[in-house]
């Protein structure tokens, strides 16, 4: 009986820290390159839309436990806001994902970023939010949008800020890894 216990004990040790993350922003942004980056180490160069949702896996120790995320890639396109209630549903963090390129989607992206909050606040509650800009490698820095971004996350108070290439590889790592520790602490 005492070995049935502990194989208890271990498997309710490895749910302990397994973490939903909703990955959200407009279409094209790069949502689905960044988490294959992180997961995969790769990057698909053709755009493939997510229909609905994707997901995908990822095992990182912190502090000597096991933390497992489960990144959930929700499509950005307004045709799919029927879906997000249910893919928001016991989400433990939000990544809200913008794209810096110097473009209608970049531009457009960064003007969403308050209405993708929104979303959480309304079908989450409050649970810790990050924010990824991505495509440096293309790169639209509007000192107007740089104050603007700072000052929301102040104001939000969000989980973190970061820039990154999901093309390039640039910041990626430190961004994951950031936002994974920053939920585990949170529900530690």
């Amino acid at each position: 009986m005492s070995k049935n216990t502990s194989i208890s004990r271990s498997a309710l040790m490895a749910d302990k820290y397994k973490f939903k993350i909703v990955f959200i922003g407009d279409g094209r942004v790069g949502k689905t390159s960044l988490i294959r980056r992180y997961t995969q180490k790769s990057f698909e160069k053709q755009y493939i839309k997510t229909i609905g949702a994707q997901f995908s896996f990822h095992e990182k120790q912190v502090d000597n436990n096991e933390v497992r995320s489960i990144f959930y890639d929700i499509a950005g396109q307004d045709k799919f806001n029927f879906m997000r209630k249910m893919f928001f549903k016991d989400s433990k963090a939000a990544v809200i994902v913008y794209s810096l390129a110097n473009d209608k989607i970049g531009k457009e992206s960064f003007k969403n970023i308050k209405a993708w909050y929104t979303d959480v606040i309304k079908f989450c509650g409050s649970i810790p939010i990050a924010v990824i800009a991505n495509k440096v490698d293309l790169s639209y820095e509007n000192v107007v949008d740089i104050i603007d971004i700072r000052e929301m996350i102040k104001e939000k108070e969000f989980l973190g800020y970061h820039v990154t290439s999901a093309k390039t590889g640039q910041g990626v790592k430190k961004a994951f890894n950031s936002i994974i520790e920053g939920v585990y602490y949170k529900n530690k």
